[in-house]
């Protein structure tokens, strides 16, 4: 961002309507707070429909966002600062929107070679009348993250009975075995590989409950696999056209070596609370979380 991002207010935006709200506030006050440690002067914004009157009264040198899931990292409210002119963090209005739909976004991997699971779109109604695909595999939103909405159908199940929260439309994929692993990817640089360990799937709880997982930076993978997840990691990021900060997330069958690493999904509004992954492992390669969101603040632009 040019100039000084000192010579005026961040509005950190937080909270808004989707699903994950909670983890949004969570985020949005942490680095709200870091932003602060950092000298800068912070204005916190619970996003609402009174979002455009608010930035147009404060007028803000930029905005941090803090947002995540639907409306504040797929595209919209990007769009929304890019009508309003104010330049903000994270990705922009494109590589929001795609990566946030699942199905686009492996379209973008795949003509960018890299490897991913078979998956299809399907009705709720063809979903619950059989399986879609041939067990184990998973149901998922399209269109939503922090593994909400997440249904793994095993061999010997019976199809599946979805939530009414569902959408209409859903994907179902196959199911990648193995090791949870994840890299983020800070501008042109992919961080470090993290191993997330749980008792079961990396779900919702698993992800923000107190002792739902255990992270270990670096991951104690074969130097292969470390190159790979850093080289898919960044191929997604650019793939998508992601700016700022981008943590990709793997799924790593040992037995099968390098074609046992498959990619699941990038997400460009990762969690950003001090012990969130990607500010970990930030931290792993010495950028204190002050340090990290005073970088994506002066990183922030408009129009591109």
């Amino acid at each position: 961002m040019a100039g000084s991002a000192k010579a005026g207010p961040v509005a950190v935006l937080m909270g808004g309507p989707s699903a994950e709200r909670e983890v949004s506030l969570s985020s949005g006050a942490q680095c709200a707070q870091a932003l602060r440690e950092a000298g800068y002067d912070v204005v916190e914004i619970d996003a609402g429909r009174d979002l455009p009157a608010r930035l147009s009264d404060l007028k803000p040198l930029c905005v941090f966002n803090a947002l995540h899931g639907r409306w504040g990292e797929d595209g919209c409210v990007q769009g929304l600062l890019e009508w309003l002119g104010v330049p903000y963090t994270h990705s922009g209005v494109r590589a929001s929107a795609l990566a946030m739909d699942k199905t686009a976004a492996k379209a973008a991997y795949a003509a960018a070679g890299l490897p991913t699971v078979v998956s299809v779109i399907a009705t709720r109604e063809e979903v619950e009348a059989g399986h879609v695909l041939a067990p184990p595999y998973v149901v998922k939103p399209n269109n939503e993250g922090s593994s909400v909405g997440v249904y793994i159908v095993q061999p010997g199940s019976n199809a599946p009975r979805l939530a009414e929260t569902m959408p209409a439309e859903v994907m179902v994929e196959t199911y990648a075995p193995g090791r949870e692993l994840t890299v983020a990817v800070l501008g042109d640089r992919a961080l470090a590989v993290t191993d997330i360990l749980t008792k079961g799937w990396y779900d919702y709880d698993a992800k923000y409950a107190p002792g739902g997982s255990t992270h270990v930076i670096p991951a104690v993978i074969p130097a292969e696999i470390e190159a790979a997840c850093r080289d898919y990691a960044l191929r997604a990021h650019r793939a998508l056209g992601c700016r700022g900060l981008s943590r990709t997330d793997f799924r790593w069958d040992e037995a099968r070596g390098l074609q046992g690493l498959i990619l699941l999904e990038t997400n460009t509004q990762p969690g950003m609370t001090p012990t969130s992954l990607a500010p970990e492992q930030a931290a792993h390669v010495g950028i204190s979380f002050p340090a990290l969101c005073a970088w994506l603040v002066e990183d922030a632009s408009c129009n591109r």
